[in-house]
């Protein structure tokens, strides 16, 4: 079986789209995933499955609209993918100051020139961003929520969603435990 990390978009953020992540369990296990366990409310899931990636993110998104009402996204990546993300940050060994943060966005799909041409013209004072494949790093050198970069991550619309360096770790050490 594959160990796969589900990142949902948009799940219990500033009041929306709520979901109880206990319930959201109960509904990929009647759709006959394996070892279901969530992590923080944001909509991070662990499973295992033999199911194909590109049929099982839409059928996760089927699942989940049906369930909860709610359109969310599904971004997935196996345990293996986790850890070449995590092996490829170039912000790994930044020591950050207060206020400072790395985040990831996880892509359905490589990122579509319009939006990283968007990245580039940010005015990003002192952030940083790397893109690698269906990932998008950034270390923001002062809040994510006051940060002209991170704004445009909100452009990057239904393709992507963002997780901090923390829960990325967290999520890889979690995936890694099972294998």
């Amino acid at each position: 079986m594959t160990i796969y990390i589900a990142l949902l978009r948009g799940i219990n953020v500033g009041g929306h789209h709520k979901m109880k992540m206990a319930d959201l369990k109960r509904v990929l296990e009647a759709m006959g995933l394996h070892r279901v366990q969530t992590y923080i409310q944001s909509g991070n899931v662990l499973f295992e499955t033999e199911e194909a990636p590109q049929t099982l993110r839409l059928r996760m998104e089927e699942e989940i609209q049906t369930a909860f009402g709610i359109t969310s996204t599904v971004v997935l990546r196996t345990a293996e993918e986790l850890e070449r993300i995590i092996a490829k940050c170039p912000y790994a060994d930044v020591i950050l100051t207060e206020g400072e943060s790395i985040h990831v966005s996880i892509l359905t799909e490589e990122l579509p020139q319009k939006e990283e041409d968007l990245l580039a013209s940010s005015e990003r004072d002192n952030d940083a961003y790397f893109i690698h494949g269906r990932e998008v790093y950034f270390l923001f050198r002062q809040s994510i929520l006051d940060s002209k970069l991170a704004k445009n991550l909100q452009k990057m619309g239904h393709i992507a969603t963002t997780r901090n360096w923390k829960t990325m770790n967290k999520l890889n050490a979690l995936a890694q435990a099972r294998q």
